[in-house]
């Protein structure tokens, strides 16, 4: 271990132009809404609405994204000068749909979001997205006022929050804020419970647990109509405040919403940095999107694992390990690219991956045998296949139902993150 230690020392980030918070922004955010349309071959921008946010949860110190994680990105620029102040790499949901069956028969709209603190002058937003060859190109840009009035200012879904853990300011902190769905206004004093049995799964695991002194998180009391969630296959359709459902993409542990705007509203009753969804069930499942959202069941045996393991795709943008699960996607990571995940390789880029952490005395690829089931190499499978995608270790919490297994790797690419936003 401490070779791996000595060996992370050894990937330093791009340094990064440091922007001065207070000369371009205020402490609260702007939230954009805008529609993303298309389907498997095509997609265009839409902008839904602007609305005023009474708190930043980022840094105020790194506002450029230093990691290339993630579909899209969104780069803010300051409109008099033309400086770059603000950018920030994402997927979401129609990302994933993109990928799907469906998305080859037929044009779909998705409500996302993109926020960043508060500008004192006007500024022009790009989004771009990436092609097939993981290259970003320009696909539309909006030039915004912040002073115009039609910024909305109106709190639309107001609920208190609580504390589960106050550890900084938000700006020097990693800012989770839990959202309740299918819990009922009677059930709020479990959702409370659940929230602190969950932060404690999260600090139960390597790197989390020595970083606890760099996280907050906060609850929102947002109840539901009704108890539960939404399983299309069983007809069962619950009245729940943010509509997750099981079998998004009609898989059947694949637990989401694609109800963005709900859940912009009751988040923004917190700083955040991540949005984590419980859903009050104990059917298993539950899923995550890379600085999108990120979702996982109460009272399921396996929920610690669930957890930690969705958090790390949207949290870290790690990505799934394991290659022998149903999924609904097609050709995921096309094996003429490198992946954009940290953890996976085609070994088309490996030199930009964790080639440089392995003894040199590692076969690439290495053998999935008992010899090298304690080494860090390059193992056959991951990212949905058992060929031409190749992961860190023989097991990891990104590949195996197993708590508190992280490998060397996705450790090191989860610090980086939780350094990212605390300093």
């Amino acid at each position: 271990m401490k070779k791996y230690l000595l060996l992370f020392t050894l990937i330093p980030l791009i340094s990064f132009p440091q922007i001065n918070f207070d000369q371009y922004f205020t402490d609260k955010t702007l939230r954009l809404d805008y529609y993303h349309t298309g389907n498997a071959a095509e997609d265009s921008y839409s902008v839904d609405e602007m609305i005023e946010e009474p708190y930043w949860g980022g840094s105020k110190t790194n506002l450029l994204d230093k990691f290339d994680y993630g579909k899209y990105k969104v780069i803010v620029k300051d409109f008099p000068s033309g400086i770059e102040i603000y950018s920030h790499t994402y997927a979401t949901l129609f990302s994933e749909w993109q990928t799907t069956d469906e998305a080859k028969q037929t044009t779909k709209s998705f409500s996302e979001t993109v926020v960043f603190p508060y500008p004192k002058n006007d500024i022009t937003v790009e989004f771009y997205s990436r092609d097939k060859k993981n290259t970003l190109h320009k696909k539309f840009e909006y030039v915004v006022n912040p002073n115009s009035y039609f910024v909305k200012t109106e709190r639309t879904l107001d609920y208190k929050n609580f504390e589960v853990l106050n550890s900084d300011d938000s700006d020097e902190a990693v800012d989770i804020v839990i959202i309740p769905d299918g819990y009922t206004k009677d059930e709020m004093d479990k959702f409370k419970k659940d929230c602190e049995k969950f932060a404690g799964y999260l600090f139960n695991a390597s790197p989390y647990k020595e970083n606890k002194d760099k996280f907050n998180i906060w609850g929102i009391e947002a109840p539901s109509k009704e108890s539960g969630t939404d399983i299309p296959a069983e007809d069962i359709w619950k009245n729940t405040i943010v509509n997750s459902q099981f079998y998004m993409f009609d898989l059947d542990r694949y637990l989401m919403t694609s109800d963005n705007k709900t859940l912009r509203h009751i988040a923004s009753n917190a700083p955040y940095d991540q949005i984590f969804i419980l859903v009050n069930t104990n059917k298993y499942g539950g899923g995550a999107i890379y600085n999108h959202y990120s979702v996982c069941v109460s009272d399921n045996n396996f929920g610690e694992y669930i957890f930690t393991h969705e958090f790390g795709h949207g949290f870290a943008g790690l990505g799934d390990e394991y290659y022998t699960s149903d999924v609904a996607y097609n050709e995921f990571y096309p094996l003429d690219v490198e992946p954009l995940d940290p953890n996976l390789t085609t070994l088309v880029n490996f030199d930009s991956k964790w080639k440089n952490m392995i003894d040199e005395k590692t076969p690439v690829p290495t053998p999935g045998t008992k010899e090298f089931r304690e080494t860090l190499g390059v193992f056959e499978g991951g990212g949905y296949v058992a060929k031409g995608v190749y992961r860190p270790m023989q097991d990891c919490s990104m590949k195996s139902i197993s708590v508190d297994n992280f490998c060397p790797v996705c450790k090191h690419a989860i610090k980086q993150m939780i350094d990212f936003y605390s300093e």
